[in-house]
């Protein structure tokens, strides 16, 4: 299996080339050389800047903030909830949709004065088809929120994603 990975990768190395692309490639130790050499910490979106013979000796990174996409999926396909022990205790829904969002979609919350969970809150919506949904926001899980009160930022396609941290060393 790795021995395919490898003459695959070899191969579009080559038909990229056969295209004009610029293509370069680069080791683990040439990229660790260049990261060093620059003072700059061990991170995966910096190991890809500093990949190869052609990384600049000064890299302006001052108004980089990397995006981190993770991976969350579109649910579940099971058929039936099991209890502890592995049997059937329930039946799924054959509906994903409930007021037209679907549990992963970003929503913000405006809930008004007086009820429970008065506020405005913004984050990942667990869907219901009571129409009582939670949202996890940055602080915490918020429960029993009406769906009237939300309003859709992304609807989910089975990532999650957030701005990652400023480099703070001055470069």
């Amino acid at each position: 299996m790795r021995q395919q990975s490898i003459v695959l990768r070899w191969r579009l190395f080559e038909q990229l080339k056969q295209l004009g692309l610029p293509v370069e490639t680069g080791s683990g130790g040439r990229t660790k050389y260049n990261r060093t050499t620059r003072g700059l910490p061990k991170t995966h979106w910096l190991d890809a800047a500093c990949v190869g013979a052609s990384t600049p000796a000064a890299l302006s990174l001052k108004a980089c903030m990397p995006l981190q996409i993770v991976a969350r999926g579109h649910g579940n396909r099971q058929i039936c909830g099991v209890n502890k022990y592995g049997f059937p205790i329930r039946h799924r829904k054959r509906q994903k949709v409930h007021y037209g969002y679907q549990t992963g979609d970003l929503v913000r919350a405006v809930v008004p004065a007086g009820l429970k969970t008065a506020g405005t809150h913004q984050g990942r919506v667990l869907a219901r088809a009571t129409g009582s949904f939670d949202i996890v926001t940055a602080q915490g899980r918020v429960a029993g929120v009406n769906a009237r009160y939300c309003h859709p930022l992304h609807r989910n396609d089975g990532y999650s994603y957030q701005q990652g941290t400023r480099l703070s060393s001055p470069c």
